[in-house]
Protein backbone atom coordinates (compact mmCIF):
# COMPACT_ATOMS: atom_id res chain seq x y z
CA UNK A 1 0.00 0.00 0.00
CA UNK A 2 1.42 3.38 -0.94
CA UNK A 3 1.48 6.32 1.44
CA UNK A 4 -0.98 8.25 -0.70
CA UNK A 5 -3.66 5.57 -0.26
CA UNK A 6 -3.73 5.58 3.53
CA UNK A 7 -4.58 8.34 6.00
CA UNK A 8 -1.49 10.25 7.10
CA UNK A 9 -2.08 9.35 10.76
CA UNK A 10 -1.65 5.67 9.93
CA UNK A 11 1.82 6.19 8.41
CA UNK A 12 4.38 4.82 10.87
CA UNK A 13 7.05 7.49 10.44
CA UNK A 14 4.45 10.24 11.06
CA UNK A 15 3.29 8.41 14.19
CA UNK A 16 6.88 8.10 15.45
CA UNK A 17 7.69 11.74 14.63
CA UNK A 18 4.55 12.91 16.45
CA UNK A 19 5.43 10.73 19.44
CA UNK A 20 8.93 12.23 19.59
CA UNK A 21 7.56 15.79 19.56
CA UNK A 22 5.03 14.97 22.29
CA UNK A 23 7.71 13.17 24.30
CA UNK A 24 9.99 16.23 24.18
CA UNK A 25 7.09 18.38 25.43
CA UNK A 26 6.24 16.00 28.27
CA UNK A 27 9.88 15.68 29.32
CA UNK A 28 10.37 19.46 29.29
CA UNK A 29 7.19 20.58 31.04
CA UNK A 30 6.68 17.52 33.27
CA UNK A 31 10.19 16.16 33.93
CA UNK A 32 9.15 13.77 36.70
CA UNK A 33 6.51 12.21 34.47
CA UNK A 34 8.96 12.07 31.57
CA UNK A 35 11.54 10.25 33.70
CA UNK A 36 8.87 7.79 34.84
CA UNK A 37 8.08 6.91 31.20
CA UNK A 38 11.48 5.26 30.70
CA UNK A 39 10.00 1.71 30.85
CA UNK A 40 8.09 2.37 27.61
CA UNK A 41 11.31 2.90 25.68
CA UNK A 42 13.07 0.05 27.46
CA UNK A 43 10.22 -2.36 26.75
CA UNK A 44 10.23 -1.60 23.02
CA UNK A 45 14.01 -2.02 22.74
CA UNK A 46 13.82 -5.32 24.66
CA UNK A 47 11.09 -6.58 22.33
CA UNK A 48 13.25 -5.81 19.30
CA UNK A 49 16.39 -7.28 20.86
CA UNK A 50 14.40 -10.42 21.60
CA UNK A 51 14.07 -10.94 17.83
CA UNK A 52 17.54 -9.85 16.66
CA UNK A 53 19.36 -13.09 17.48
CA UNK A 54 16.96 -15.49 15.68
CA UNK A 55 16.63 -13.16 12.69
CA UNK A 56 20.39 -12.91 12.22
CA UNK A 57 20.75 -16.67 12.67
CA UNK A 58 18.01 -17.53 10.16
CA UNK A 59 19.15 -14.96 7.60
CA UNK A 60 22.83 -15.92 7.70
CA UNK A 61 22.21 -19.68 7.76
CA UNK A 62 19.81 -19.66 4.83
CA UNK A 63 22.02 -17.26 2.89
CA UNK A 64 25.22 -19.28 3.33
CA UNK A 65 23.54 -22.67 2.89
CA UNK A 66 21.89 -21.40 -0.27
CA UNK A 67 25.19 -19.95 -1.47
CA UNK A 68 26.95 -23.29 -1.07
CA UNK A 69 30.40 -21.74 -1.57
CA UNK A 70 32.51 -20.98 1.49
CA UNK A 71 35.10 -19.20 -0.63
CA UNK A 72 32.39 -16.71 -1.54
CA UNK A 73 31.50 -16.27 2.13
CA UNK A 74 35.13 -15.46 2.92
CA UNK A 75 35.33 -13.09 -0.03
CA UNK A 76 32.20 -11.18 1.04
CA UNK A 77 33.42 -10.97 4.63
CA UNK A 78 36.87 -9.81 3.52
CA UNK A 79 35.48 -7.08 1.29
CA UNK A 80 33.17 -5.91 4.07
CA UNK A 81 36.01 -5.68 6.60
CA UNK A 82 38.22 -3.75 4.17
CA UNK A 83 35.39 -1.29 3.53
CA UNK A 84 34.69 -0.96 7.27
CA UNK A 85 38.31 -0.19 8.13
CA UNK A 86 38.70 2.41 5.38
CA UNK A 87 35.48 4.29 6.13
CA UNK A 88 35.80 3.96 9.93
CA UNK A 89 39.35 5.31 9.85
CA UNK A 90 38.15 8.18 7.69
CA UNK A 91 35.48 8.92 10.31
CA UNK A 92 38.14 9.02 13.05
CA UNK A 93 40.26 11.44 11.01
CA UNK A 94 37.26 13.66 10.26
CA UNK A 95 36.40 13.81 13.97
CA UNK A 96 39.95 14.85 14.74
CA UNK A 97 40.00 17.51 12.03
CA UNK A 98 36.62 18.85 13.17
CA UNK A 99 37.96 19.20 16.71
CA UNK A 100 40.86 21.32 15.48
CA UNK A 101 38.69 23.37 13.15
CA UNK A 102 35.66 24.01 15.39
CA UNK A 103 37.49 24.01 18.76
CA UNK A 104 34.34 23.20 20.80
CA UNK A 105 36.19 23.15 24.15
CA UNK A 106 38.19 26.35 23.74
CA UNK A 107 37.63 28.95 26.44
CA UNK A 108 36.05 26.67 29.08
CA UNK A 109 39.26 26.72 31.22
CA UNK A 110 38.22 23.82 33.48
CA UNK A 111 40.49 22.72 36.33
CA UNK A 112 40.42 18.86 36.29
CA UNK A 113 41.21 18.69 40.02
CA UNK A 114 37.83 20.25 40.83
CA UNK A 115 35.84 17.52 39.08
CA UNK A 116 34.12 14.62 40.86
CA UNK A 117 34.95 11.32 39.16
CA UNK A 118 32.36 9.25 41.07
CA UNK A 119 29.70 9.93 38.43
CA UNK A 120 31.70 8.14 35.73
CA UNK A 121 33.07 5.29 37.85
CA UNK A 122 30.83 2.68 36.20
CA UNK A 123 32.09 3.64 32.74
CA UNK A 124 35.79 3.79 33.58
CA UNK A 125 35.51 0.47 35.40
CA UNK A 126 33.90 -1.17 32.38
CA UNK A 127 36.54 0.32 30.09
CA UNK A 128 39.26 -1.53 32.00
CA UNK A 129 37.61 -4.92 31.52
CA UNK A 130 37.93 -6.94 28.34
CA UNK A 131 38.90 -4.27 25.80
CA UNK A 132 42.24 -5.74 24.70
CA UNK A 133 42.68 -7.30 21.27
CA UNK A 134 43.01 -10.82 22.69
CA UNK A 135 39.97 -10.33 24.93
CA UNK A 136 37.97 -9.09 21.97
CA UNK A 137 38.92 -12.05 19.76
CA UNK A 138 38.25 -14.61 22.50
CA UNK A 139 34.96 -12.88 23.23
CA UNK A 140 33.72 -13.81 19.76
CA UNK A 141 33.67 -17.48 20.80
CA UNK A 142 30.56 -18.28 22.89
CA UNK A 143 30.56 -20.50 25.97
CA UNK A 144 27.78 -22.66 24.52
CA UNK A 145 25.89 -22.84 21.25
CA UNK A 146 22.80 -21.24 22.80
CA UNK A 147 24.42 -18.63 25.08
CA UNK A 148 24.68 -15.93 22.35
CA UNK A 149 20.90 -16.07 21.94
CA UNK A 150 20.35 -15.27 25.62
CA UNK A 151 23.19 -12.75 25.92
CA UNK A 152 22.52 -10.95 22.62
CA UNK A 153 26.17 -10.89 21.52
CA UNK A 154 25.91 -10.15 17.79
CA UNK A 155 29.42 -11.29 16.83
CA UNK A 156 28.93 -14.60 18.64
CA UNK A 157 25.58 -15.08 16.91
CA UNK A 158 27.25 -14.34 13.59
CA UNK A 159 29.98 -16.93 14.27
CA UNK A 160 27.62 -19.80 15.05
CA UNK A 161 25.38 -18.75 12.14
CA UNK A 162 28.27 -18.92 9.66
CA UNK A 163 29.34 -22.30 11.04
CA UNK A 164 25.79 -23.64 10.93
CA UNK A 165 25.25 -22.38 7.39
CA UNK A 166 28.50 -23.99 6.29
CA UNK A 167 27.50 -27.29 7.92
CA UNK A 168 24.11 -27.33 6.17
CA UNK A 169 25.77 -26.51 2.86
CA UNK A 170 28.19 -29.42 3.37
CA UNK A 171 25.32 -31.79 4.21
CA UNK A 172 23.68 -31.13 0.86
CA UNK A 173 20.37 -32.95 0.42
CA UNK A 174 20.47 -34.29 3.99
CA UNK A 175 20.31 -30.74 5.33
CA UNK A 176 17.53 -29.55 3.01
CA UNK A 177 14.70 -30.36 5.44
CA UNK A 178 16.30 -28.36 8.25
CA UNK A 179 17.07 -25.52 5.83
CA UNK A 180 13.41 -25.31 4.81
CA UNK A 181 12.43 -25.24 8.48
CA UNK A 182 14.81 -22.34 9.14
CA UNK A 183 13.38 -20.48 6.12
CA UNK A 184 9.87 -20.85 7.54
CA UNK A 185 11.11 -19.71 10.97
CA UNK A 186 12.68 -16.66 9.32
CA UNK A 187 9.32 -15.70 7.81
CA UNK A 188 7.70 -15.99 11.24
CA UNK A 189 10.31 -13.82 12.97
CA UNK A 190 10.04 -11.08 10.33
CA UNK A 191 6.27 -11.11 10.80
CA UNK A 192 6.83 -10.69 14.54
CA UNK A 193 9.03 -7.69 13.76
CA UNK A 194 6.11 -6.13 11.86
CA UNK A 195 3.90 -6.60 14.91
CA UNK A 196 6.45 -5.13 17.33
CA UNK A 197 7.25 -2.20 15.02
CA UNK A 198 3.70 -0.94 15.41
CA UNK A 199 4.67 -0.15 19.01
CA UNK A 200 7.53 2.08 17.88
CA UNK A 201 5.64 5.34 18.59
CA UNK A 202 5.15 4.31 22.24
CA UNK A 203 8.79 3.30 22.54
CA UNK A 204 10.06 6.53 21.01
CA UNK A 205 7.70 8.59 23.16
CA UNK A 206 8.88 6.99 26.40
CA UNK A 207 12.58 7.09 25.52
CA UNK A 208 12.69 10.74 24.42
CA UNK A 209 10.50 11.86 27.34
CA UNK A 210 12.91 10.18 29.74
CA UNK A 211 15.97 11.77 28.10
CA UNK A 212 14.57 15.30 28.20
CA UNK A 213 12.96 14.80 31.61
CA UNK A 214 16.13 13.54 33.29
CA UNK A 215 18.79 15.67 31.62
CA UNK A 216 16.71 18.67 30.55
CA UNK A 217 16.93 20.63 27.33
CA UNK A 218 18.73 23.30 29.34
CA UNK A 219 21.74 21.00 29.77
CA UNK A 220 22.35 21.31 26.05
CA UNK A 221 23.02 25.03 26.34
CA UNK A 222 25.89 24.37 28.78
CA UNK A 223 27.82 22.36 26.20
CA UNK A 224 26.11 23.56 23.03
CA UNK A 225 29.42 23.96 21.22
CA UNK A 226 30.33 20.29 21.66
CA UNK A 227 26.85 18.97 20.78
CA UNK A 228 26.58 21.32 17.81
CA UNK A 229 30.08 20.46 16.56
CA UNK A 230 29.31 16.72 16.76
CA UNK A 231 25.99 17.00 14.91
CA UNK A 232 27.51 19.22 12.22
CA UNK A 233 30.49 16.88 11.76
CA UNK A 234 28.27 13.78 11.61
CA UNK A 235 25.96 15.46 9.09
CA UNK A 236 28.94 16.46 6.94
CA UNK A 237 30.28 12.91 7.07
CA UNK A 238 26.93 11.47 6.00
CA UNK A 239 26.29 13.96 3.21
CA UNK A 240 29.82 14.25 1.83
CA UNK A 241 31.57 10.94 2.52
CA UNK A 242 28.63 8.53 2.45
CA UNK A 243 26.93 10.65 -0.21
CA UNK A 244 29.97 10.32 -2.47
CA UNK A 245 30.12 6.57 -1.86
CA UNK A 246 26.44 6.26 -2.76
CA UNK A 247 26.89 8.27 -5.94
CA UNK A 248 29.86 6.14 -7.01
CA UNK A 249 27.78 3.03 -6.32
CA UNK A 250 24.94 4.35 -8.49
CA UNK A 251 22.18 5.51 -6.12
CA UNK A 252 21.11 8.64 -4.29
CA UNK A 253 21.86 9.00 -0.58
CA UNK A 254 18.87 11.31 -0.06
CA UNK A 255 16.53 8.82 -1.70
CA UNK A 256 17.98 6.06 0.45
CA UNK A 257 17.43 8.14 3.60
CA UNK A 258 13.83 8.67 2.53
CA UNK A 259 13.47 4.92 2.02
CA UNK A 260 14.56 4.18 5.62
CA UNK A 261 12.95 7.24 7.24
CA UNK A 262 10.76 5.15 9.55
CA UNK A 263 13.76 3.26 10.87
CA UNK A 264 15.74 6.49 11.31
CA UNK A 265 13.01 7.95 13.48
CA UNK A 266 12.90 4.79 15.58
CA UNK A 267 16.67 5.05 16.09
CA UNK A 268 16.34 8.76 16.92
CA UNK A 269 13.60 8.16 19.46
CA UNK A 270 15.24 5.20 21.19
CA UNK A 271 18.93 6.22 20.82
CA UNK A 272 19.62 2.63 19.75
CA UNK A 273 20.57 1.48 16.26
CA UNK A 274 19.69 -2.08 17.28
CA UNK A 275 16.05 -1.03 17.67
CA UNK A 276 15.73 -0.99 13.87
CA UNK A 277 18.23 -3.70 12.88
CA UNK A 278 15.68 -6.32 11.77
CA UNK A 279 13.73 -3.76 9.74
CA UNK A 280 16.96 -2.60 8.06
CA UNK A 281 17.85 -6.15 7.07
CA UNK A 282 14.42 -6.69 5.55
CA UNK A 283 14.41 -3.40 3.66
CA UNK A 284 17.86 -4.00 2.21
CA UNK A 285 16.69 -7.34 0.85
CA UNK A 286 13.62 -5.70 -0.65
CA UNK A 287 15.92 -3.11 -2.22
CA UNK A 288 17.76 -5.81 -4.14
CA UNK A 289 20.63 -6.92 -1.88
CA UNK A 290 20.99 -10.69 -1.64
CA UNK A 291 20.06 -12.34 1.63
CA UNK A 292 23.57 -13.76 2.10
CA UNK A 293 25.25 -10.35 1.77
CA UNK A 294 22.73 -8.68 4.09
CA UNK A 295 23.12 -11.45 6.65
CA UNK A 296 26.91 -11.14 6.71
CA UNK A 297 27.48 -7.39 6.33
CA UNK A 298 24.81 -5.86 8.58
CA UNK A 299 25.58 -7.83 11.79
CA UNK A 300 29.34 -7.50 11.25
CA UNK A 301 28.96 -3.77 10.72
CA UNK A 302 27.43 -3.37 14.17
CA UNK A 303 30.86 -4.09 15.65
CA UNK A 304 33.26 -3.05 12.90
CA UNK A 305 31.57 -0.11 11.14
CA UNK A 306 30.71 2.41 13.86
CA UNK A 307 31.22 5.67 11.97
CA UNK A 308 29.27 7.82 14.41
CA UNK A 309 31.10 6.38 17.43
CA UNK A 310 34.46 7.00 15.76
CA UNK A 311 33.66 10.64 15.03
CA UNK A 312 32.47 11.07 18.60
CA UNK A 313 35.59 9.58 20.18
CA UNK A 314 38.22 11.72 18.47
CA UNK A 315 36.10 14.87 18.67
CA UNK A 316 35.32 14.30 22.36
CA UNK A 317 38.98 13.70 23.25
CA UNK A 318 40.00 16.98 21.62
CA UNK A 319 37.12 18.75 23.37
CA UNK A 320 38.31 17.51 26.75
CA UNK A 321 41.89 18.54 25.96
CA UNK A 322 40.77 22.02 24.90
CA UNK A 323 38.42 22.42 27.88
CA UNK A 324 41.23 21.59 30.33
CA UNK A 325 43.86 23.60 28.42
CA UNK A 326 45.96 20.54 27.55
CA UNK A 327 47.96 20.50 24.32
CA UNK A 328 48.26 17.13 22.58
CA UNK A 329 51.35 16.45 20.51
CA UNK A 330 51.11 15.10 16.98
CA UNK A 331 52.42 11.74 18.25
CA UNK A 332 49.70 11.59 20.91
CA UNK A 333 47.02 12.38 18.34
CA UNK A 334 48.25 9.68 15.96
CA UNK A 335 48.37 7.22 18.87
CA UNK A 336 44.81 8.23 19.68
CA UNK A 337 43.73 7.35 16.14
CA UNK A 338 45.40 3.93 16.25
CA UNK A 339 43.96 3.00 19.65
CA UNK A 340 40.48 4.29 18.76
CA UNK A 341 40.48 1.96 15.75
CA UNK A 342 40.70 -0.94 18.22
CA UNK A 343 38.58 0.26 21.14
CA UNK A 344 35.67 1.18 18.87
CA UNK A 345 35.37 -2.47 17.76
CA UNK A 346 34.23 -3.50 21.22
CA UNK A 347 31.35 -1.02 21.43
CA UNK A 348 28.56 -3.19 20.05
CA UNK A 349 26.01 -4.44 22.53
CA UNK A 350 27.44 -2.57 25.55
CA UNK A 351 25.25 -0.22 27.58
CA UNK A 352 26.82 3.25 27.45
CA UNK A 353 29.14 1.92 24.73
CA UNK A 354 30.24 5.32 23.42
CA UNK A 355 31.20 6.52 26.89
CA UNK A 356 32.97 3.27 27.78
CA UNK A 357 35.06 3.23 24.60
CA UNK A 358 35.91 6.89 25.15
CA UNK A 359 37.24 6.01 28.61
CA UNK A 360 39.27 3.13 27.14
CA UNK A 361 40.72 5.47 24.50
CA UNK A 362 41.65 8.14 27.06
CA UNK A 363 43.69 5.58 28.95
CA UNK A 364 46.41 5.83 26.26
CA UNK A 365 46.55 9.63 26.49
CA UNK A 366 47.36 10.00 30.21
CA UNK A 367 47.87 13.75 29.88
CA UNK A 368 44.08 14.08 29.75
CA UNK A 369 42.60 12.99 33.12
CA UNK A 370 39.72 10.53 32.82
CA UNK A 371 37.85 12.64 35.37
CA UNK A 372 37.40 15.25 32.60
CA UNK A 373 34.73 12.95 31.11
CA UNK A 374 32.40 14.32 33.79
CA UNK A 375 32.12 17.43 31.60
CA UNK A 376 30.23 15.59 28.87
CA UNK A 377 28.28 13.05 30.93
CA UNK A 378 25.18 15.25 31.02
CA UNK A 379 24.94 15.62 27.24
CA UNK A 380 26.21 12.19 26.19
CA UNK A 381 22.64 10.90 25.91
CA UNK A 382 21.81 13.61 23.37
CA UNK A 383 24.90 12.75 21.36
CA UNK A 384 24.17 9.02 21.52
CA UNK A 385 21.19 9.60 19.23
CA UNK A 386 23.45 11.10 16.57
CA UNK A 387 25.97 8.29 17.03
CA UNK A 388 23.27 5.68 16.54
CA UNK A 389 21.81 7.33 13.44
CA UNK A 390 25.23 7.75 11.81
CA UNK A 391 26.15 4.12 12.55
CA UNK A 392 22.79 2.95 11.20
CA UNK A 393 23.05 4.87 7.92
CA UNK A 394 26.66 3.79 7.44
CA UNK A 395 25.84 0.10 7.81
CA UNK A 396 23.03 0.27 5.29
CA UNK A 397 25.22 2.02 2.73
CA UNK A 398 28.02 -0.48 3.35
CA UNK A 399 25.69 -3.41 2.63
CA UNK A 400 24.59 -1.98 -0.71
CA UNK A 401 28.21 -1.25 -1.67
CA UNK A 402 29.40 -4.78 -0.85
CA UNK A 403 26.39 -6.27 -2.65
CA UNK A 404 27.34 -4.21 -5.72
CA UNK A 405 30.97 -5.37 -5.53
CA UNK A 406 29.80 -8.97 -5.30
CA UNK A 407 27.31 -8.55 -8.19
CA UNK A 408 24.61 -9.54 -5.69
CA UNK A 409 22.58 -6.37 -6.17
CA UNK A 410 19.46 -6.22 -8.31
CA UNK A 411 19.80 -2.68 -9.65
CA UNK A 412 16.20 -2.46 -10.91
CA UNK A 413 14.80 -3.45 -7.52
CA UNK A 414 17.04 -0.86 -5.85
CA UNK A 415 15.81 1.87 -8.20
CA UNK A 416 12.20 0.87 -7.67
CA UNK A 417 12.61 0.81 -3.89
CA UNK A 418 14.22 4.26 -3.86
CA UNK A 419 11.78 5.69 -6.39
CA UNK A 420 14.68 6.44 -8.70
CA UNK A 421 13.94 6.51 -12.43
CA UNK A 422 16.34 4.26 -14.35
CA UNK A 423 17.37 7.16 -16.56
CA UNK A 424 18.56 9.08 -13.53
CA UNK A 425 20.94 6.35 -12.46
CA UNK A 426 24.13 5.23 -14.11
CA UNK A 427 23.72 2.55 -16.79
CA UNK A 428 23.83 -1.04 -15.68
CA UNK A 429 26.89 -2.65 -17.21
CA UNK A 430 25.63 -6.18 -17.41
CA UNK A 431 22.73 -8.47 -16.90
CA UNK A 432 21.07 -8.60 -13.53
CA UNK A 433 22.35 -11.24 -11.19
CA UNK A 434 20.24 -13.71 -9.32
CA UNK A 435 19.18 -12.32 -5.94
CA UNK A 436 17.45 -14.28 -3.21
CA UNK A 437 13.89 -13.25 -2.53
CA UNK A 438 13.50 -11.68 0.92
CA UNK A 439 11.33 -13.38 3.46
CA UNK A 440 8.67 -10.96 4.59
Amino acid sequence: MTLSRQPFYKVLYIQVLTAIVIGIGVGHFYPELGTALKPLGDAFIHLIKMLIAPIIFCTVVTGIAGMGDMKKVGRVGGKALIYFEIVSTLALVIGLLAGHLLKPGAGLNVDPTTLDASAIAQYTGAAQQGHGVVDFLLGIIPDTFLSPFTEGNILQILLISVLSGAALAALGERGSAMLRGIEHASAMFFKLVHFVTRLAPLGAFGAIAFTVGKYGIGSLSQLAQLVGAFYVTAAAFILIVLGTICRLTGFSLLRYLRYIREELLIVLGTSSSEAALPQLMEKLQKAGCSRSVVGLVVPTGYSFNLDGTNIYMTLAVLFLAQATNIDLTLTQQLTLLLVAMLTSKGASGVTGAGFITLAATLAVVPTIPVTAMVLILGVDRFMSECRAITNFIGNGVATIVVARWEKELDRDRLRNALGQHPAAAEPDEGALVKVDSPLA
